[in-house]
């Protein structure tokens, strides 16, 4: 493929030249949005107040600091690294904080801007290097470590810039297992890439980081031979350093295996187990992409195995979980932005403002960078530069035309439906309106209440006013009240989650259809949260209902309104609860293969209506509401952009065509092994 690059300019027409003069405007606009970037981090940092920014050097030489205690570095409880960091980095560290804290941010702006630099370097053509550099280095500004470590004023991506300096930019393999080594002189588990040096044929290289690393160790060990004791022999290779490894600031193997409640010697070797599994599938698959050209993915690959097998992580480790951008994965056109857009996001946004706040999601949620660092290590099918969509992907098919429902209200003028997955940040940026407008949307206590007293007078002009006694009732039998509370508590945003990953992921066009009528349903609701706020049957003063779920409630206080600010608890028509539900029956009904599948999903709307009446938070007529809202949700789809779509097999080119059925010849055709086939 011609890259333009270095081509030469055309003369004549002007027609010609107008995609190199739209890439120039592009990378102009990248510069500029990284400077933008970098002045902005910058000024938070130097106008944050002395004692929040940069707490890093504070560590070190504030009254408290590494450098004033007594003894060992490691008797300030606040120093984590090797003592090879310690000794170099407490002289920079007097050296930038004598600049008023300039010196030491304006080194992280340059780390930054080096490690873009650097990866960019090893992108694999066609991408354009000069393209990629602002681009990655945006992308290294957005990200979480960046943005704190020009905060926090941490020095953890100097050895993530060096492990890229050795094994992709500095030439001679000396050079560069020098950089590897001193990296992992920093830390340890970057030794992880001596054996992808030694695997890829820089043997000079293994040999040279592995000298440099002992080199480092036996210089901090002969200048700071009580520290190196309590590093290396009292915590082996750092382990129980710093915080609590059960934080979720620690996502390692080792973090999440103590979060589920493990310790002691089976979580161990239970982490050893893992651990080595994960490095000898991460590592082989590191070696494969770099022989086939693309070092950064196998770096990246190889850093993502570090961080799952560290017994202690940093947020400047997530890093390796940015870089693996470099990589492609899905022969679609459409599948090609999945991981990338996956991977941008768990590296720029808190996991809480991804997963929603829900105990049964808290694993997920504590977990999303490890999770994603292991799915890139061992999971994710990163395409080989000889697979003929790696530059060519298959273009996504598209449904026929929609007629028009109406004759006088025609449809939407879209282009096509794409039978194909969709972007994942839509569905990021639809949950933060949700959320943002469910808690505007509070009301009055007063008017919740009115409205309260309103929907229960109309029940009993109905004879549907069953909430009091199915709450009395459920409150006696306190197995039934236990399972209905963690039911309410659990499947609201679990069941729907799973069910839209499972259609994204086996059944994408069904996930286009479902996907637009919960997001018509969901602002719907939204609609009368804001319209009608309700106060629960909970949340009514001397109606005699029991909260199963949250406890008991002081519903005297006069400025009682929302229990939280995380949450609107006048929220209450439509339920949602029970509307989200039914959508998922409805779904499953509709794309399940099996009877009992089917069965399953009108299971639990009706479970989630009993588990809403019985732990009195909501009304019956709630979810009527919820019900309506769901069922205009479906109308509208169908409305706006037609019937169900139907996915159709794409045609194949020729090649890929002649491929597959040698494919099919060598797997299914006769052989003369034992238990084969025989034609």
């Amino acid at each position: 493929m011609a890259d333009p690059e270095h081509g030469r300019r055309p003369t004549g027409a002007l027609a010609p030249a107008a995609p190199g003069a739209r890439l120039r405007a592009a990378r102009l606009a990248l510069w500029a949005a990284a400077a933008l970037l970098a002045l902005r981090q910058l000024a938070v940092a130097l106008t944050t107040p002395g004692g929040e920014r940069l707490t890093d050097p504070e560590t070190w030489i504030g009254p408290h600091g590494v450098l004033r205690v007594d003894g060992s570095l490691y008797d300030s409880a606040r120093f984590t690294g090797t003592p090879f960091a310690g000794l170099l980095l407490g002289p920079l560290t007097r050296s930038a904080q004598a600049a008023p804290g300039w010196g030491w941010a304006l080194g992280a702006l340059l780390l930054v801007a080096a490690l873009g630099l650097a990866a960019a370097r090893a992108l694999p053509p066609p991408v354009t290097r000069r393209t990629a550099q602002p681009a990655a280095i945006c992308l290294l500004m957005l990200s979480l470590p960046v943005r704190d470590a020009l905060w926090l004023g941490q020095a953890g991506t100097v050895p993530v810039l060096l492990v890229l300096l050795g094994c992709l930019t500095v030439r001679g393999q000396r050079a560069g297992g020098l950089c590897a080594g001193l990296a992992a002189a920093l830390q340890p588990v970057l030794l992880l890439f001596v054996p992808l040096l030694w695997c890829t044929g820089r043997r000079r290289a293994a040999l040279t980081a592995v000298g440099a690393f002992a080199a480092a160790t036996a210089l901090a060990w002969a200048a700071l031979p009580h520290d190196s004791a309590a590093y290396w022999a009292h915590h082996p290779a750092g382990a129980g350093l710093g915080g609590r490894a059960d934080g979720p600031g620690n996502q390692s193997l080792h973090g999440a295996l103590l979060r589920l409640g493990l310790s002691g010697p089976p979580e161990i070797a239970l982490f050893l187990l893992l651990g080595a599994a994960v490095t000898a599938v991460a590592l082989r698959r590191a070696v494969r992409y770099a022989r086939d050209g693309q070092p950064l993915l196998a770096v990246a690959v190889t850093g993502c195995a570090a961080l799952a097998v560290s017994p202690a992580t940093g947020r400047h480790q997530w890093l390796w979980v940015l870089l693996t951008v470099a990589g492609r994965a899905g022969e679609r056109a459409s599948d090609r932005y999945v991981w990338p857009v996956a991977a941008v996001l768990v590296s720029t946004l808190p996991a809480k403002m991804l997963v929603p706040d829900t105990p049964v999601l808290h694993p997920l949620r504590d977990d999303l960078v490890l999770l994603a660092a292991l799915a890139a290590a061992v999971a994710v099918p990163f395409l080989p530069r000889t697979a003929p969509s790696y530059r060519s992907p298959v273009p996504a098919p598209h449904a026929a035309p929609a007629p028009a429902r109406f004759r006088r209200l025609p449809l939407p003028p879209f282009p096509r439906r794409t039978l194909s997955r969709p972007n994942l940040l839509l569905l990021r940026v639809t949950y933060a309106v949700y959320s943002s407008v469910r808690q505007a949307a509070q009301g009055g206590r007063a008017t919740a209440e009115a409205h309260g007293h309103q929907i229960l007078a109309l029940e009993r002009a109905l004879s549907l006013d069953v909430e009091h006694w199915v709450n009395r009732t459920v409150v006696g039998l306190p197995r039934l009240d236990g399972f209905l509370s963690f039911c309410y508590e659990s499947f609201h945003f679990a069941v729907p989650l799973t069910l839209l990953a499972v259609l994204y992921a086996r059944r994408p066009v069904d996930y286009r259809w479902a996907r637009t009528s919960l997001g018509f349903a969901t602002v719907l609701g939204l609609a009368g949260f804001w319209l009608y706020p309700l106060a629960p049957p909970r949340l009514m003063p001397g109606s005699g209902f029991v909260d199963t779920v949250h406890g008991p409630q002081n519903l005297a206080r006069p400025g009682y309104g929302a229990m939280t600010a995380l949450t609107n608890q006048y929220a209450a028509m439509p339920s949602l609860h029970f509307g989200w539900s039914l959508w998922c029956g409805i779904v499953i009904v509709a794309v399940a293969p099996w009877w009992w599948l089917k069965a399953l999903g009108l299971l639990h709307p009706l479970l989630t209506a009993s588990a809403i009446v019985a732990t009195a938070n909501h009304w019956v007529l709630d979810a009527v509401g919820g019900a309506a809202v769901v069922g205009a949700g479906f109308a509208l789809t169908r409305l706006l952009s037609g019937p169900r779509a139907i996915a159709v097999p794409e045609p194949l080119p020729d090649g890929r065509r002649t491929a597959r059925r040698r494919q099919r010849r060598t797997t299914t055709g006769p052989t003369n092994a034992v238990g084969g086939r025989h034609g």
